[in-house]
C-alpha cells in the first residue's frame, strides 16, 4: 500500500506545487510507482505536468463530491511510473457542497482507497488554505511535508498549521506524522536565507530535512514546458536537490533507492 504524503502550508508561494511535481518525478525516476493528487483549485500541478485544466472532464472534485472512481480519471504523465489525478476550478465549490455530508473530512481518503494499492507513493498538492479540502488531504495522508521558504516572514502562520495538524492527529487521523519541514527558495548569496535556515533548524531541529531546495531558474521555468525539472534539465541544481530529497525520504522510510 502506498505511503500518502501531503505537501501543505496555508501560506502561498512557498513551493508546494514545485515540491509536489519534482519530488514525485524524482521518486518515479527512482522507479517507485508514484501518483500526484492535485487538490488545489488553481490546478497548478495539473498544468505544470502539461495538461490544460479547462480540458479536464473529471477531476478529484468529482471523486470527492460525486463518488466517481479515482481509477477512472487517473492520467499517465510523460514520466515513467508517474500518474496524475487532476484538479479543476470546480474544486472551489467542493467545500460548500460537502459541508453537510457525513464524514465530510474523509472524502479524499475514501476516493484514494481504491487506487493506493497500485502505487508506492501518493503525493497530494494541497491548496494554500486550512479549509475542508486541505483537512481532507491531511486525513487521507500518512505524513505531511511542510515547505518553508527562506525569506522574511518564513515562519508566519506555521504555528497555526502545526496546531491544525495536532487537532487532526487527535480527532481524525491518529497515524498522521510530520515527514519533515522543507526549506525552499534558498539563496546562498542572501544573508536572510542563511538566517532563516539557522532559525528554522534551531527551532525544529530533527524535523527539518537535510536537503535544502535552492532558488533555481530551471525549477521556475519547467512548468511552462509542462514537465518536471528533472525532465527539463536533469543536471540543474533544482532537479538534483529534489532527487536528493527523494533519496532522503526513502532512507527515512527504510526503503532502498535505485541508483
Amino acid at each position: 500500500m502506498a505511503k500518502v504524503i501531503a505537501i501543505a502550508n496555508q501560506k502561498g508561494g512557498v513551493g508546494k506545487t514545485t515540491t509536489t511535481i519534482n519530488l514525485a518525478a524524482s521518486l518515479a525516476t527512482l522507479e517507485y510507482r508514484t501518483l500526484i493528487v492535485d487538490a488545489d483549485p488553481q490546478a497548478n500541478s495539473t498544468s505544470g505536468l502539461g495538461f490544460n485544466p479547462k480540458e479536464i472532464e473529471n477531476s478529484i472534485y468529482e471523486c470527492m463530491v460525486d463518488g466517481i472512481n479515482a481509477a477512472d480519471i487517473i492520467i499517465p504523465t510523460e514520466i515513467d511510473h508517474l500518474d496524475l489525478i487532476p484538479s479543476h476550478i470546480d474544486l472551489v465549490g467542493a467545500e460548500i457542497e460537502m459541508i453537510n455530508l457525513k464524514t465530510r473530512e474523509e472524502k479524499m481518503k475514501e476516493a484514494l482507497a481504491t487506487v493506493r494499492d497500485n502505487y508506492d507513493f501518493v503525493i497530494i498538492d494541497c491548496s494554500p488554505s486550512l479549509g475542508l479540502i486541505t483537512i481532507n488531504s491531511l486525513v487521507a495522508s500518512d505524513s505531511v511535508i511542510i515547505p518553508v521558504q527562506c525569506e522574511y516572514f518564513a515562519l508566519e502562520g506555521l504555528g497555526k498549521l502545526l496546531n491544525t495538524i495536532k487537532i487532526i492527529q487527535s480527532r481524525l487521523n491518529t497515524s498522521l506524522s510530520i515527514e519533515g519541514i522543507l526549506l525552499t527558495m534558498y539563496d546562498l548569496r542572501v544573508r536572510l536565507s542563511n538566517q532563516v535556515v539557522g532559525e528554522v533548524t534551531a527551532h525544529f531541529q530533527n524535523m527539518v530535512f537535510n536537503t535544502i531546495i535552492p532558488r533555481n531558474i530551471r525549477l521556475s521555468e519547467s512548468p511552462s514546458f509542462g514537465v518536471p525539472a528533472i525532465a527539463h534539465d536533469a543536471d540543474s541544481k533544482g532537479a538534483v536537490s529534489y532527487l536528493n530529497l527523494a533519496r532522503e525520504i526513502l532512507t527515512k522510510n527504510g526503503l532502498v533507492t535505485v541508483e
